[in-house]
């Protein structure tokens, strides 16, 4: 349930993530989660609430500064990987706490407790109620900002909203994929959706009911083959994103003999 619940808000979270190309967006978000961790273990805070705050503190700052001095890659590439290496650092200094580093840097779905399955679910409901209410504006602001602000959307106002359903889905992916691989499932699903969609909506849609496959074959898998949760859901999504490819390439090949 708790995979499930993850794979249904980042679904459609993730199309905008390829939309835009802001992979790496996601993985700077993803990699201060670590950070988050350090920050609510040292001041006796619960884990969900310090990795939404810095998430979306990284989401913001990230969005801030783009474009300023540096190029977007550049800027990205800094800010994921110094993020990463402070949470590691500052956990480091964690002294009479135990933490088991692994869980949270790849997921521990047998970890997930009611509480955290509560609060997957309700920040998997809420991101999706906040991308539900705002998709016009949402998508407009994508594909043409000077457009959508002619419309009466304004562009930077749905880039704050993106951040922060981002920072929602990073906070409560964390006990089920890690922080490691929260933007692959971002980013495979969606992109397996676009071998099979025409339409935005439906990509969103397809999206989601992928992430959700891949959860539920994922975790088949690794009962089966004993291997750890996380990183195995995220091996099955690869393996349907290149199906899919293959059905596509398979689909165009036998249109042009026709």
């Amino acid at each position: 349930m708790a995979s499930l619940g993850v794979a249904i808000a980042a679904g459609p979270l993730g199309c905008f993530i390829v939309w835009r190309r802001m992979a790496y967006f996601g993985d700077a978000t993803a990699h201060a989660a670590v950070l988050g961790v350090a920050l609510s273990l040292t001041l006796s805070l619960p884990v969900f609430p310090g990795v939404l705050m810095v998430s979306l503190l990284m989401a913001i700052t990230v969005s801030a500064l783009s474009g300023k001095s540096f190029a977007m890659d550049t800027l990205l590439g800094v800010m994921a990987h110094a993020s990463l290496a402070f949470g590691l650092v500052a956990v480091s200094f964690l002294s009479g706490v135990r933490i088991d580093l692994m869980s949270y840097l790849f997921g521990d779905i047998l970890a997930v407790g009611k509480t955290d399955l509560t609060l997957i679910w309700a920040g998997a409901i809420a991101v999706i109620t906040l991308v539900s209410l705002r998709w016009s504006g949402l998508l407009l602001s994508t594909l043409n900002p000077d457009l959508a602000l002619a419309s009466g959307f304004n562009p930077k106002r749905e880039q704050m909203i993106l951040t922060l359903a981002l920072a929602t889905v990073v906070a409560v992916a964390i006990k089920v994929v890690g922080v490691l691989l929260i933007a692959a499932m971002l980013i495979t699903p969606a992109a397996t959706a676009r071998h099979f969609s025409r339409t935005p909506e439906a990509m969103a849609v397809v999206a989601a009911f992928i992430g959700g496959l891949a959860s539920i074959g994922g975790l088949r898998a690794a009962f089966v083959l004993d291997t750890p949760t996380g990183p195995t859901i995220v091996c099955v999504a690869a393996l349907l994103f290149l199906a899919g490819d293959a059905l596509r390439r398979s689909a165009g090949a036998l249109t042009a003999r026709q």
